[in-house]
């Protein structure tokens, strides 16, 4: 069992996974090894539910996940922090913020890898990586539109190519994602942009309630009142245009998703 194997030891068998041939008992000393991972996964996804959030995920990676990916990188098998991993899905940037800082504070010395600020060939996202009892357990917490696009590229590396995820495939394809998750990233910014409007407002809401206090002419209260209205006026169109943006930018991902379902089922 892998509880009684080495970090050498598990890093042999990777080596072995990665280079091949492999054995039998190489296949069952991994699926040991993925088995160890359970309680951990375990663990991570009942406190995350006591933060009020639902994660979705696996208690480990496939067999066949592992070795593709032993091959594909430079990657020691004890170092794999993906191996048992969940997911968050929330509806936007500012969300997807105060999540991480909860599970940040929650999981005490995990890592934080943002890939917002450096997506991986278009992927958005931000990964925690919570270590419980010595197993890493990966937690992608994803905006609804970094999710969406996430899907097309996994649908578009099923159907097509499966090194479309990793720079690869169709240049007409990797263009379209690459716009898309562009305009993702031009989403995020404008969210930003309006919840610092939404606070500045607010402001604006609580200095008018102090003024009151002091006896302020009658004038001066109309006049502040009438720069509220129109901030709340603005405000209001703003967050239209935002809905607007997110729509749009969904229909698109929908679509490619869409034309990927199609192209799969003509294979078939």
């Amino acid at each position: 069992m892998t509880a009684n194997l080495s970090k050498t030891q598990i890093d042999r068998l990777g080596d072995r996974l990665a280079g091949g041939p492999h054995t039998q008992d190489d296949l069952r000393l991994l699926g040991d090894y993925r088995r160890s991972f359970g309680e951990s996964y375990e663990t991570v996804v009942q406190t995350i539910r006591q933060q009020r959030q639902f994660p979705t995920g696996r208690p480990a990676k496939s067999t066949g996940s592992i070795v593709e990916k032993l091959r594909r990188e430079s990657i020691r098998l004890s170092q794999m922090q993906d191996i048992a991993g969940c997911r968050v899905v929330v509806t936007g940037f500012v969300e997807q913020e105060r999540v991480i800082a909860s599970l940040a504070a929650v999981f005490h010395e995990a890592s934080v890898m943002d890939r917002r600020e450096k997506p991986s060939y278009g992927y958005r996202a931000v990964h925690i990586i919570a270590n419980i009892s010595g197993k890493p357990v990966e937690i992608q917490v994803r905006t609804a539109l970094q999710h969406g696009w996430a899907e097309v590229s996994e649908k578009a590396s099923d159907v097509l190519d499966p090194e479309i995820k990793y720079g690869g495939g169709p240049e007409s394809l990797r263009s379209r994602l690459s716009r898309s998750s562009e305009s993702v990233a031009a989403y995020e910014v404008a969210e930003i942009a309006h919840e610092k409007y939404e606070r500045a407002h607010e402001e604006v809401e609580k200095a008018d309630a102090e003024l009151r206090k002091h006896h302020v002419s009658e004038q001066d209260v109309q006049e502040i009142q009438k720069r509220l209205e129109r901030s709340r006026e603005e405000m209001e169109r703003s967050r239209e245009r935002m809905e607007q943006l997110k729509q749009l930018i969904a229909d698109h991902l929908n679509e490619l998703l869409s034309l990927l379902d199609g192209t799969q089922g003509d294979k078939q």
